[in-house]
């Protein structure tokens, strides 16, 4: 045994001995190649002398590279994520401007900009050194993780080696659609996934719900629960705020509103870690989750993980590198996509690249990092959210080469991960799932010339933009509400005798979640009615469930209960929710769409009117409200089938190979899966107490108290004037956003 150990410290004295002589060459390569970088003085001196003067220099920013830099990226914490990446380089050069002058007779010296050039050099080639040994050295590449296994395992008082039950890793691919998974294997393009579907995982399509986005099926997903979700944002009239899925102060709501409808912390309550995702799930190991982005308590300070990435320096140039060259990419690949005249497109310009490059490089660098340490910790149960695909399919298509290339780099991430597993305290159990797929199309904008606002506007009579008056479907919205208006003026002598025409009133708030839209007229309380909005804007019904690019809307009815309104030849049809069964203008969006619709009918937030695109079950095309080419968040193709991946050791997900309908029940499933790897019979994690005790991973309520609050009624408006406008809420400027829906 103790010749082991001098052989281990041999081995790694003679790694170091190796990255410093080579640190030492790379310097003196530098030196020679740049002219503002010197080892020597002016008045010259030997080759004996500069090779020593830049061994010290090498060597002292080794020191300062591994005892100074966690404290400096510990410092920056609380700058923003995207800016401490940026930072890198500086910080980095002012740690060898640093070492430079502790170099004895100070022979060493180098321009500021040059050393940001020299030391990003130094740590790129340090790193590569290092890992090249350490992946010649197998054995020592083992017991390396084995003692950090064990190290972090004894802090956390865990189990021995083999004692512990089997950990389960869920990774989310975000955005990645069933389909898009089955022919990326097909390509080539995710072998790992190619293998496991051949030996050890079965794959299985579930439905999502009508609000097909990351905020609606990972709430569902890690806390049981997205009820009165209704789209990616909403307005809330009891509270006059837009609510959005991916705004921190919102995110805490959702989480706290689920939690207290389930009575249960969350999937990952027991000894769990929530990673890059939404919501916390009832973890304790939190890092770059977005609902405590807002906290303020170090422990669990959304920005930590990046700490535990950052603090090594070879990984934070690289991270950096890899940053720039992503933006690079994404700025050529957008070039080539116009001079190619790729159809549909939409802009990639401003700040886009930068976004794309965090979402496809440092968030998914830096969630990787965390899973590998969660797994050497042997940490229970590990849910993290790759968000790269997502990011990309939105602009470049679902189906587009530069989509592509992302899956290859996630099957990577994802085959890291599984290696990894081979040396962690417990056997490790991974299920590959994601929370929606995108589905391609033009968008709204693209297709007809205006903006679904536009449309809105239009037909409730109200100014639009010169633009989008000139098009075809201004003009015709324009002249229904025109029509519209001259057959009501009969009614309206006799309501203006009676007191009864309804006043103008704000403008309705209209907001897109992909292909699903949500209009809501803030000056009505509770959910309008048709008969009210047919008062109102007695063309506007008609002018959008006639529209080509829309599919159909929900509505209530005060008469006949809520209804569905679709456009049916040269008119419009109209069916009771209640007895939806999938055919009509449902019968193209797949089974479950009536569910679905009945479902989010029941919401007490659902808009006044929610519309739901046009969609070519030839073509899988959708019309997107936003600007993009690939979305999701409504029903009707691709997005509305995820998949999940999971080992065939795990139960199946139904009985019988069926689909799991609805984020809630692939909660069920997870949590199912959860117990049969501890042995334990299905319910739940860690129920929650007594109203007045709190659990403390529950983001708290407005006033600090976790219980639902009673929503004040809205405040009737003095006469002559209208009620409030929607206010977003302040407390969610300034925080991270995911993401993308």
């Amino acid at each position: 045994m103790g010749e082991g150990r001098w052989r281990t410290a041999g081995g790694a004295l003679l790694r170091v001995t190796v990255v410093w002589a080579v640190s030492t060459l790379t310097l003196l390569a530098l030196a020679g190649i740049l002219p503002d970088f010197q080892l020597r003085s002016d008045d010259g001196e030997s080759i004996t002398r500069t090779a020593v003067t830049a061994a010290w220099g090498a060597g002292a920013f080794g020191l300062l590279s591994a005892l100074v830099w966690p404290l400096v990226v510990r410092a920056f914490l609380l700058v923003p994520a995207l800016v401490l990446g940026l930072l890198v380089f500086f910080l980095n050069g002012s740690l060898l401007l640093l070492a430079l002058r502790l170099i004895p007779d100070g022979g060493g010296a180098a321009a500021p900009e040059t050393a940001v050039v020299v030391a990003a050099v130094m740590s790129a080639v340090a790193s590569a050194t290092s890992t090249a040994l350490a992946v010649r050295d197998d054995n020592a590449y083992r017991r390396r993780l084995s003692r950090v296994a064990t190290r972090r395992r004894r802090r956390r008082g865990g189990p021995a080696d083999g004692d512990a039950p089997p950990g389960t890793v869920f990774l989310q691919l975000d955005g990645v659609g069933h389909a898009v998974l089955v022919q990326a294997v097909k390509d080539g393009l995710m072998p790992t996934v190619a293998r496991w579907l051949d030996t050890s995982h079965r794959l299985t399509r579930w439905r999502t719900d009508w609000s097909s986005q990351t905020g609606a099926s990972q709430l569902g997903i890690l806390h049981g629960s997205n009820h009165d979700v209704p789209g990616f944002r909403w307005y809330e009239k009891d509270t006059g705020r837009i609510m959005v899925s991916n705004r921190p102060a919102s995110a805490a709501e959702l989480q706290r509103r689920a939690v207290l409808r389930t009575g249960d912390a969350g999937l990952l309550s027991l000894d769990g870690a929530s990673r890059g995702n939404l919501f916390t799930g009832g973890a304790d190991q939190l890092a770059l989750v977005l609902s405590v982005t807002a906290r303020r308590d170090r422990a669990n300070r959304s920005r930590a993980g990046y700490f535990a990435y950052f603090s090594d320096p070879a990984n934070a140039v690289r991270t950096a590198v890899s940053f720039v060259a992503e933006v690079g990419r994404e700025i050529g690949q957008s070039v080539r996509s116009r001079i190619r005249g790729d159809r549909p497109r939409t802009g990639r310009g401003g700040l886009y690249p930068f976004i794309r490059a965090f979402a496809t490089v440092v968030e998914r660098d830096v969630v990787v990092a965390a899973v590998v340490g969660d797994m050497l910790a042997g940490r229970t149960a590990v849910y993290a959210d790759l968000v790269a695909y997502d990011e990309v399919a939105h602009h470049s298509g679902p189906h587009s080469r530069d989509a592509a290339k992302v899956l290859e780099r996630i099957d990577r991430a994802v085959a890291l991960i599984a290696k990894v597993a081979d040396h962690a305290p417990r056997t490790y159990r991974i299920v590959l799932l994601s929370d929606h797929g995108q589905s391609p199309g033009e968008s709204f904008e693209g297709a007809y010339g205006l903006t679904l606002k536009d449309l809105v506007r239009a037909g409730c009579g109200l100014p639009v933009s010169r633009r989008a008056g000139r098009t075809r479907s201004g003009a015709e919205a324009r002249d229904a509400a025109r029509h519209a208006l001259f057959g009501a003026l009969h009614r309206s002598t006799a309501e203006d005798a009676a007191g009864e025409r309804p006043a103008a009133g704000p403008d309705p708030i209209v907001l897109a979640s992909g292909n699903l839209g949500l209009i809501s007229f803030p000056d009505l309380p509770g959910r309008a009615g048709r008969e009210e909005i047919d008062r109102r804007h007695p063309a506007l019904l008609h002018t959008l469930a006639g529209h080509p690019g829309i599919g159909f809307l929900l509505v209530r009815s005060e008469r006949h209960g809520s209804v569905v309104l679709a456009r049916d030849g040269a008119g419009t049809v109209e069916l009771p929710v209640a007895g939806l069964d999938g055919s009509g203008p449902l019968a193209g969006f797949g089974p479950g769409a009536a569910d679905a619709v009945r479902r989010t009918d029941s919401f007490p937030h659902a808009a006044d009117i929610m519309v739901n695109s046009m969609y070519d079950p030839a073509t899988g095309r959708v019309h997107a409200f936003e600007a993009q080419i690939g979305s999701h968040g409504g029903l009707g193709g691709e997005q509305s089938h995820p998949f999940l991946l999971s080992p065939l050791a795990l139960s199946e997900p139904v009985p019988d190979g069926g689909e799991p309908a609805g984020a809630e029940q692939v909660h069920a499933v997870l949590r199912r899966w959860l117990d049969e790897c501890r042995g334990e019979p299905f319910g739940p994690q860690v129920p929650l107490g007594h109203a007045e005790d709190p659990d403390p991973r529950v983001p708290p309520g407005p006033a600090g108290d976790p219980r639902p609050q009673e929503s004040p009624a809205p405040a009737e408006a003095p006469r002559g004037q209208s009620p409030p406008g929607p206010r977003e809420d302040r407390r969610s400027r300034g925080g991270r956003t995911k993401r993308f829906p």
